[in-house]
């Protein structure tokens, strides 16, 4: 178990950094491009909706761990679309809204199990981006990352060093895994 949240975790990809959060690394898709449509439409059957809303919604729900790229949002939206299970809707400005037609609620009735499981996905990363995102947590992990930057990036850096460096942080991530 050692690390496995960092490596993705067992099964969907674990969270943070290997689970399409923005903090870059080895990121892995939060969803793959059906469950993507299902959850977009699912948020535009609560109310219409148009892509940057639906982006922030996401965001909000994950906690700030997950927001989808506008460049994956629209496309589907545009997929969404020409699959006629949402239509475009009277709205104000020039942003477009979207609302759901018929044809995609019958989706989402067809699909309810699949939904409800892609919803507490989100809500499942959203409570652990909670338990890992505290300031006190955030606090000690950032003092953690500048004092590795400054002493790695010395001039008198050995190789003993850098493995005296993984040695402890190897032991404080087993003590934590303990916890």
């Amino acid at each position: 178990m050692f690390g496995e949240m960092a490596r993705g975790g067992p099964g969907r990809g674990g969270f943070g950094r290997g689970f399409g959060g923005r903090e870059g690394g080895g990121r892995r898709r939060v969803f793959d491009s059906g469950e993507l449509r299902l959850v977009l439409l699912k948020l535009i059957e609560e109310q219409p909706r148009h892509g940057y809303d639906l982006i922030r919604e996401i965001e909000e729900r994950t906690g700030g761990a997950y927001a989808p790229s506008p460049g994956v949002i629209y496309p589907t939206l545009t997929l969404l679309d020409d699959m006629g299970l949402i239509a475009q809707a009277v709205s104000e400005g020039a942003k477009k809204q979207f609302a759901i037609t018929e044809t995609g609620a019958a989706e989402l009735l067809a699909k309810a199990d699949e939904v409800a499981a892609l919803f507490q996905r989100l809500a499942e990363l959203g409570a652990a981006r909670e338990k890992t995102n505290g300031t006190t947590i955030r606090r000690a992990t950032g003092n953690l990352r500048a004092v590795l930057a400054n002493r790695l990036s010395a001039d008198d850096v050995t190789s003993e060093t850098l493995h005296q460096v993984a040695a402890l942080l190897d032991e404080v991530a087993q003590k934590i895994e303990r916890l």
